[in-house]
């Protein structure tokens, strides 16, 4: 079993599932992507995850333990950390803030963690004393990010971290993203730019109407036609 893993997930929002039997799963120190159409239960798989959706059938195991049942602190409190798309920071707080904040948890010494952010995200020290706000867009999901990190979590789950920065915004973002899962956090990403994803992607889901429709490394689903002619744009 991996280290993380949502295992033939089914469920859904009132009555109508969105997931249909899915199972997303990543080791630790490795990037899981999850791509594919709009509506294609991406994002719902994630949140199921983190315990955010019902689930009618299927488990979710974190280092062997079924968490299936417990709620969304609870799984954060187990070592799951989640960036959110959108409101991911306080826009009127510091940078040293957010981070301040995001280890609300914990009552040992944070600054070992904050200096380790630095380093990750050298911006950020340039930047701690400014508000998060008046940050660029691809700064301030900086931000989102070492906030997340300051729970010293295991796994980190970031739901379409790219969204609305320009491509080359997008590489620093993924160089960041790397050198966060060279610490050995699991990662699992929801993202929509699909072949810069698969890239930096050690395994690769692509969902269609909530199930697996390809599985494997991101180098394997860059090279598999199928993938490219109907996901990759050729």
């Amino acid at each position: 079993m991996s280290y993380l893993a949502g295992v033939d997930l089914v469920g859904g929002y009132g009555g109508a599932d969105i997931l249909n039997g899915c199972t997303i799963a990543v080791e630790r120190g490795q990037i899981a992507v999850i791509v594919g159409p709009n509506g294609a239960g991406k994002s719902t798989a994630m949140k199921a995850m983190l315990g955010l959706l019902q689930l009618r059938t299927g488990q979710v195991v974190l280092d062997g333990e079924d968490i299936t049942a417990l709620s969304p602190q609870a799984r954060v409190a187990k070592g799951i950390g989640f960036v959110p798309q959108t409101s991911n920071i306080f826009t009127g707080m510091t940078v040293e803030e957010n981070l301040q904040m995001g280890a609300y948890l914990r009552t040992d010494d944070i600054t070992p963690t904050i200096e380790q952010c630095y380093e990750l995200f050298p911006i950020l020290r340039d930047k701690r004393k400014q508000a998060a706000g008046e940050l660029s867009g691809g700064q301030r999901q900086q931000v989102a990010v070492a906030r997340a990190m300051m729970t010293e979590p295991s796994v980190l789950m970031l739901d379409e971290p790219t969204a609305g920065v320009s491509p080359i915004v997008m590489d620093e973002l993924f160089d960041r993203i790397i050198e966060v899962g060279r610490t050995g956090v699991a990662i699992v990403m929801v993202e929509q730019n699909a072949r810069q994803a698969l890239q930096i992607a050690d395994q690769a889901y692509v969902l269609v109407s909530g199930e697996n429709r390809h599985t494997g490394s991101g180098e394997e689903l860059l090279a598999d036609a199928n993938v490219r002619k109907s996901f990759l744009g050729g």
